[in-house]
């Protein structure tokens, strides 16, 4: 492994969607080195060959590069859309009736209606509900509901294309958040080995719940469930969400649909923090870096976007069109990591008074509090914790610090899932064969051979008395290394 991996590198992590412009010759690898941590499968498009081979890809480049990279499959979640037009497309004027019709054939629209693929809209709304579709660039005012046809008069207009979304001002639809072909891609993705399931559209935390136990039944055991937040009823139930999942998604597209875009950057805020408070990594999505699907330089709003939430404390920021369909991939990740950078030098994301007055109950997180104090305190060089879950590192990387944390683990599944945290940076390491009273200098050794640390660095190490055991760190030491 080379130690670009590890010196002088960002603490937020990169989130990539791969698709047919990751598959060419070289550019996922490319990717990887310019600093994408995590890579997301969007199950939304695509064939599952091609998500497979994609993954196996992964595995592959981040074998070579000495990396874990954490592969999110995210998950499609309910079509609710309208179907198709005769002509593709239609351009529908302010004023004007439309209908929405759950009876009409799927290819028959024209500019007075058009077939509905979810068909339960109709007992989903009534007079004077807003519906937007396409996020919102044509919205319709509905004026009655005829069994399966909604008349509606159209309040702004345009051009509406195939198969575009549909959403209710306010939420409120009552589709399942899980459909037969999620359950049947979740089920493809754990075989995969993937190690986090992102799931779309839950309403409150009862749907990842059904979805954690959907995961633990088709054997993903130690595979994570990530609420996306993107229902207005999501925001209503969002602590108990983040509660009973292991990462929380802010998917500021349907979500600023449903909320309104005004409400949006105080929603996104809201739950970096609370997933903060509530130990939980968080992944900011959604037109981060649009203009570069096509563009080689960032606007400026976009830098301001990827720099403040790395300045309120996102864990991960995500990539979607920008590296799955656009021109220059690598180009664009190797911006956003210019950017992460950038904002993570700001005094802000390094000083934290997080728990600061807070009782722990438990003591390996007593310890990672400690931990973290101590750094903030000291001139350390890297804070180095050898975990089986991962739980320590996690609650160190929810305190602001500048100083790396080193996740050291025997666990292919736990390295993996800390590529999410923020400021984490997994390392395989054994202790199983090792003398227990060898481990200290044998993970300081490990550090030195990678050029992390040096002779002369001040370091803290924690681990437990018990090597093996999950939730066993008890102890904290502060080491010069020879």
């Amino acid at each position: 492994m080379s130690s670009k991996n590890f010196n002088g590198y960002k603490r937020t992590k990169i989130i990539a969607t791969l698709g047919p412009a990751t598959d060419s010759p070289g550019v996922l690898r490319d990717v990887l080195l310019e600093g994408a941590d995590c890579v997301r499968l969007n199950f939304s498009h695509g064939e599952l060959a091609e998500h497979q081979s994609r993954c196996i890809q992964v595995r592959e480049i981040s074998q070579d590069l000495g990396r874990e990279i954490a592969v999110i499959a995210d998950l499609q979640g309910p079509k609710i859309r309208i179907a198709r037009f005769q002509e593709g497309k239609v351009i529908l004027q302010k004023g004007q009736t439309f209908t929405l019709d759950a009876s009409l054939a799927d290819d028959v629209g024209d500019q007075q209606q058009v077939g509905i693929d979810y068909k339960q809209l109709p007992q989903d709304v009534s007079a004077d509900d807003i519906l937007l579709l396409d996020d919102g660039r044509v919205i319709v005012k509905v004026l009655e509901v005829n069994h399966s046809a909604i008349t509606t008069q159209v309040l702004v207009g345009g051009e509406l294309s195939n198969n575009k979304g549909i959403n209710r001002q306010g939420g409120g639809l009552s589709a399942e958040f899980l459909t037969d072909k999620d359950r049947d891609d979740l089920t493809v993705a754990i075989a995969m080995g993937v190690d986090y399931i992102a799931v779309s559209f839950p309403r409150d935390a009862d749907d990842i719940r059904q979805a954690k136990k959907l995961v633990l039944e088709a054997g993903g055991k130690y595979i994570g469930v990530i609420a996306k937040i993107e229902r207005s009823e999501a925001v209503a139930d969002l602590e108990n969400i983040i509660e009973v999942s292991d990462a929380v998604m802010v998917a500021r597209g349907d979500l600023g649909v449903e909320i309104g875009e005004a409400e949006l950057p105080s929603v996104q805020k809201m739950v970096i923090h609370k997933c903060r408070s509530l130990h939980k990594p968080v992944i900011t999505a959604t037109q981060m870096m649009e203009s570069m699907i096509h563009n080689t330089i960032p606007t400026r709003a976009e830098v301001f976007d990827v720099a403040n939430a790395v300045l309120d404390g996102t864990d991960g920021v995500m990539l979607s069109a920008e590296t799955a369909m656009g021109d220059h991939p690598s180009m664009v990740v190797e911006a956003m990591a210019k950017i992460c950078r950038g904002a993570e030098r700001n005094p802000i994301s390094q000083i934290s008074k997080h728990r600061l007055e807070s009782r722990f109950t438990r003591i390996d997180e007593a310890i990672a509090m400690a931990v973290m104090y101590t750094a903030n305190h000291m001139e350390i060089r890297g804070i180095i914790t050898l975990t089986e879950s991962g739980s320590t590192p996690l609650w160190m990387s929810r305190i602001r610090s500048g100083i790396p944390i080193y996740g050291l683990s025997r666990h292919i599944a736990t390295l993996r899932k800390m590529a999410l945290y923020r400021g984490v940076y997994p390392l395989h390491f054994d202790v199983t064969q090792m003398d227990k009273a060898k481990i200290n200098t044998k993970a300081i050794d490990h550090l030195k051979a990678l050029s992390i640390i040096q002779s002369g660095d001040i370091v803290i190490l924690t681990k437990g008395d018990h090597m093996g055991i999950h939730g066993g760190s008890n102890s904290m030491k502060i080491i010069q290394v020879d």
